[in-house]
């Protein structure tokens, strides 16, 4: 998934277990998408903490915050119950949307790349981050870019 792709409606469920879909957060503005290896693992919590705690910024610029994992419900209710965050964190344990992002791993070892997108209200994409290693540089990036439009 490149910048000025279109993103497919899609439905997951969030670690509550309830169905949600692209379309249903795109009818509140532009979503930042954050794809990440593996719920409860050091890196994700970084970076996954990293985006509970810039959700004022994000809120003012009207922006929501959605991570995604191959993780099943219960481990990303456990991930979010932990660390207190206030965002859905979405189930996608056979890894067909994170396919269809071109994030998903040959070797299941760490399943996706960790990858962020920023989807506009008409669901292509207007910005995307890369960073296997830096955790903030995805949120900081996401976050930057929301305020230069």
């Amino acid at each position: 998934m490149e910048v000025g792709d279109r993103v497919q409606d899609f439905e997951l469920d969030d670690q509550d277990g309830k169905t949600r879909s692209l379309s249903e957060f795109l009818e509140k503005g532009p979503i930042v998408l954050f794809f990440y290896p593996a719920a409860m693992t050091k890196g994700c919590t970084v970076e996954s903490c990293h985006f509970r705690d810039l959700g004022r910024e994000f809120g003012e610029l009207g922006a929501q915050r959605v991570g995604i994992s191959m993780d099943k419900v219960e481990k990303q209710r456990q991930f979010s119950d932990k660390h207190g965050f206030d965002y859905p964190l979405l189930s996608d344990p056979d890894g067909v949307v994170a396919r269809s992002f071109g994030v998903k791993r040959a070797v299941n070892l760490l399943k996706v790349k960790r990858h962020t997108f920023v989807i506009g209200t008409d669901g292509r994409v207007v910005a995307a981050f890369k960073s296997e290693t830096n955790m903030n540089s995805h949120a900081d990036g996401a976050l930057e870019f929301l305020r230069s439009i």
